[in-house]
């Protein structure tokens, strides 16, 4: 049994079964592929994929727990990995995260910036997607970090931090009705066209469930996952505008309104996760510290490698978060 025949079959198991895209990714070739999983299956003694002819077209139920095995063994070799490299050299390496847009537009920028300027040798890799590809990509380990508002509890293996709490605004053209009124409601804002997140990015969860507790049905008539793309169409008449509050830029925005919405929503809390147990390299500590400064690395070291501990999960329901 070889390691690159356990990345094979993970990565197999990414790509929805499709050996030549596979092949693609790893820069290597079909037939090769194909060979190391039928010489892994063979000593084994058991299928991993079920087939068609030449086609895969199934995981097997056994195949389906050694792909998780394996995929926990590379993530085992990559903490050694990380272990070598600490001792090698502590401000070389590479940094992988993967996120949404609202936080590589709105929150990374001066983290990235700060740490880029720190540490000029390491690789910084982003990632964006949905919340659930994020997260799957770290709890895969394909990520070192996944940064989301929501997501990150769909996977029982990744220890979430707490970052901080940010709330909404309503945005409008200068021109709209509302703009005359001296107090938003929900009820005003459900009577209108609304333009926001697409279900399930940046805390949209909370938005849905202010309506509902107060009998409203909001006329959501477009939705993107893209702040920029909904003040577009916010500017175009299509609708009002709910976004994450720091998405509006006071300069850039000053064609539209901005109304503070934290009486008529729920704040919502960006975490950032990680797959348990990771060796975190100390520049990893460090970005970290950057993003959530009130986590320090004796807790951050704590959670990683007890995130079930109870008293872990009070200290950090306990914290002191900022609010932007």
């Amino acid at each position: 049994m070889k390691l690159q025949q356990l990345r094979y079959i993970c990565e197999v198991a990414k790509y929805d079964l499709n050996i030549s895209t596979t092949a693609y990714a790893l820069h290597t070739s079909q037939p090769g592929v194909s060979k190391q999983i039928r010489m892994l299956e063979e000593e084994l003694g058991v299928q991993i994929f079920a087939r068609n002819g030449k086609n895969l077209t199934h995981i097997t139920p056994v195949g389906e727990a050694i792909i998780e095995q394996a995929r926990e063994v590379l993530g085992r070799v990559g903490g050694i990995q990380r272990a070598a490299e600490e001792y090698t050299d502590e401000r070389k390496g590479s940094l992988s995260i993967a996120t949404t847009h609202t936080q590589a537009r709105y929150a990374l920028p001066p983290v990235i910036k700060n740490f880029i300027e720190e540490y000029p040798e390491v690789s910084l890799h982003m990632h964006q997607g949905s919340p659930e590809q994020i997260a799957e990509m770290a709890s895969q380990g394909e990520v070192d970090f996944a940064i989301a508002t929501e997501g990150l509890n769909l996977f029982e293996n990744l220890v979430m931090l707490p970052c901080y709490k940010w709330n909404r605004a309503v945005i409008f053209p200068r021109t709209h009705k509302l703009a005359r009124e001296p107090k938003i409601t929900l009820k005003m804002i459900a009577d209108y066209p609304i333009v926001t997140y697409v279900f399930g990015f940046t805390g949209r969860s909370k938005l849905d469930e202010a309506f509902r507790s107060q009998e409203l049905k909001p006329n959501v008539v477009f939705t993107a996952t893209d702040a920029d793309v909904i003040k577009t169409y916010v500017r175009l008449g299509l609708g009002i505008g709910i976004v994450a509050g720091m998405a509006y830029d006071p300069v850039e925005d000053a064609d539209l309104i901005y109304a503070d919405a934290s009486t008529l929503f729920p704040p919502s809390t960006t975490m950032i996760g990680g797959r348990e147990g990771n060796l975190l390299r100390g520049y990893m500590y460090d970005f970290i510290k950057l993003f959530a400064p009130h986590l320090d690395n004796g807790l951050i070291s704590r959670a990683f490698l007890d995130p079930k501990n109870p008293e872990i999960i009070d200290q950090m329901s306990g914290l002191d978060l900022p609010l932007r």
